[in-house]
């Protein structure tokens, strides 16, 4: 028998199942693409922060299709919470971008339905520096807001499941990855890095009852707030701890850093 018969009788390493499941709805073929993934989720499960994500959007394979998909549950459905965009998303191996005008992606998640009002997270990656008033994440009813601005006139904002006033701390550059966390009905805090750089005590008021977007944010039924920032990950799900919030930044930025993507 020769020595590459030898090769094909080899078991082949097996991937996670969650994992395996994304991998396969997705059409993920690229063999560093798809060990990302698995590495991903096999962090995320030894944080064991894993049962805390509603949705978990990897945005890999380069094109709408494979971007579109939750991988929490990665059934092409608006029950899984898969995207579905406006016109002017531009996708590539580094992410997706709204256009500016248009663009925006459609996550299906509508806070009163599947979240929780005093432990909420929202994630965001941004690969792009701009000072712009421009929304990664959001929706806004009347005075309930849920939304991230990561950086205008060099502040960034955050706000989740309140009304006014907001969380706001100093920021030079726009990208990095970015968590809006909060844990109390008097906690929420900013996260950049993996590093805490704000807590405040704005009090929650309630849970939106429309959709929230990407790109963009959802003004009662209007898209606005249109972003041109390149997101290569974002997340939406319960409220997390410092240390979870510390690992997970590690998990995204290993995953980031593995398909070559990272800043």
């Amino acid at each position: 028998m020769s020595y590459y018969s030898l090769i094909s009788l080899m078991p082949k390493a097996s991937f996670d199942p969650d994992a395996q499941a994304f991998i396969t709805a997705a059409v993920i073929t690229d063999v560093t693409q798809q060990g990302a993934i698995n590495t991903l989720v096999l962090d995320l499960k030894g944080y064991s922060i894993w049962t805390k994500f509603k949705a978990i959007y990897p945005i890999v394979g380069g094109t709408a299709s494979q971007h579109k998909y939750n991988l929490k549950d990665p059934r092409d459905l608006d029950a899984a919470f898969r995207l579905t965009y406006g016109a002017g998303v531009n996708h590539s191996s580094n992410g997706m971008a709204g256009n500016g005008t248009s663009g925006f992606a459609n996550t299906k998640i509508t806070p009163s339905a599947v979240l929780t009002l005093n432990s909420t997270h929202y994630g965001y990656y941004s690969r792009t520096d701009n000072n712009l008033s421009q929304v990664v994440l959001g929706g806004l009813s009347g005075s309930l807001q849920n939304f991230m601005q990561i950086r205008n006139a060099n502040v960034a904002t955050f706000a989740v499941n309140q009304s006014a006033p907001y969380t706001t701390f100093a920021n030079t550059n726009s990208q990095g990855f970015y968590v809006a966390n909060r844990t109390a009905n008097n906690v929420v805090n900013g996260w950049k890095n993996g590093a805490k750089v704000v807590t405040t005590a704005n009090l929650s008021t309630g849970l939106l009852g429309i959709n929230l977007y990407l790109l963009a944010y959802n003004n009662g039924g209007t898209t606005a707030g249109y972003s041109t920032r390149e997101c290569a990950f974002a997340s939406i799900g319960d409220g997390l701890t410092d240390a979870e919030s510390a690992n997970f930044y590690t998990a995204v930025q290993a995953y980031q850093t593995t398909l070559s993507r990272q800043v």
